[in-house]
């Protein structure tokens, strides 16, 4: 009697182990326990946060309104502006509200609802960047057919298919993580939910999951590679044909900014990602993760306008409206 109940309640306590991550959530184990740095780690993040969206919306700003800059290039990097907007408030928000209030605990649905935007929005991301290299590479080595290539019509099909495709794409790894049972913990050793972080909270089998992955990985990621590194190829390529010095100059100029986001992104994404479910150290991966979830979307607005000449051309229109606005209506108010 008392083995057949010992048993019973073995199988229950089973049961609402199996149950308990679903029930009530998980619990995001951040950075550090210690009080002290709950501050600090505040502010940092903060920071990084405010300067993404305040740099990205600068960038769309200036590219809605500045005339110079309504071309297919500045029309894909107001996508990535908003894309890296939406990347980083996935994630930060949430974060923020952890260092303030030190509840770490985050609702099953809200967990699985972050984990399909944070993988839409980085699918999203390499999508735009290939289209981003695909417009460099027809600017400089099909310069004459660019406008009839890269018409208004073409740029917001290649925009919509790269938003539509990520939403697509974050879907079927969402919708079968949150099916999977979690009996081995409810504490996520990360500082979101991502999908490495979950497989391994999971006592069911994962091996569906990272089929999914790597077919994703081979379908999305290594063909947009792929795309990404034949253009630059053919960019080179034509570069090396011109003969000045200051020519050359120029004309890559005019891609450099993007291939210094694309090698980033990809670095990190790589360093991150590729890589076994069960050889990723979670501890690492938090580390990286940081730089790829945080520090790019903050980068890539200051990355894409340091040394392109009519971004600054539209910062100083763009200053200007503001002070004739300001000095304006200081006017008004004193003739009033």
């Amino acid at each position: 009697m008392n083995s057949s109940s010992s048993l019973l309640g073995q199988g229950e306590s089973d049961i609402l182990i199996k149950n308990k991550s679903s029930a009530t959530g998980f619990l995001i184990l951040g950075f550090s326990d210690s009080p002290e740095l709950q501050g600090p780690l505040f502010f940092f993040f903060l920071l990084i946060y405010l300067v993404t969206v305040s740099g990205n919306l600068l960038l769309i700003s200036l590219i809605a309104t500045v005339s110079h800059l309504q071309k297919p290039m500045y029309f894909f990097l107001c996508n990535l502006s908003c894309l890296d907007i939406s990347y980083s408030s996935v994630t930060s928000p949430y974060l923020l509200r952890i260092f303030s209030t030190g509840n770490n605990n985050i609702p099953f649905k809200m967990c699985m609802v972050q984990l399909y935007f944070f993988s839409s929005f980085a699918t999203m991301e390499y999508l735009m960047l290939t289209t981003m290299a695909y417009d460099r590479y027809v600017a400089i080595c099909k310069p004459l057919f660019y406008p009839q290539v890269l018409n208004k019509i073409t740029c917001i099909l290649l925009a919509a298919a790269a938003w539509i495709a990520g939403f697509l794409a974050g879907a079927p790894i969402s919708i079968l993580i949150s099916a999977f049972t979690y009996c081995k913990s409810n504490i996520i050793n990360h500082f979101f939910c991502d999908i490495t972080p979950l497989l391994k909270l999971s006592c069911d089998d994962t091996s569906t999951v990272e089929f999914v992955m790597f077919a994703q990985g081979v379908s999305f990621l290594s063909s947009c590679f792929v795309l990404t590194m034949m253009s630059y190829i053919y960019i080179i390529s034509a570069v090396l044909k011109i003969t000045s010095t200051e020519g050359r100059y120029k004309t890559f100029s005019t891609c450099g900014s993007h291939l210094t986001g694309v090698t980033l992104f990809y670095v990190l994404l790589v360093c991150v990602y590729i890589k076994p479910v069960s050889s990723y150290s979670l501890d690492e991966g938090k580390v990286l993760s940081v730089l790829y979830v945080n520090v790019i979307p903050m980068l890539n607005p200051i990355i894409y306008s340091l040394r392109n000449k009519d971004v600054k051309k539209a910062l100083k229109v763009l200053t200007k409206r503001w002070l004739y606005c300001i000095l304006g209506l200081s006017n008004i108010r004193k003739l009033k």
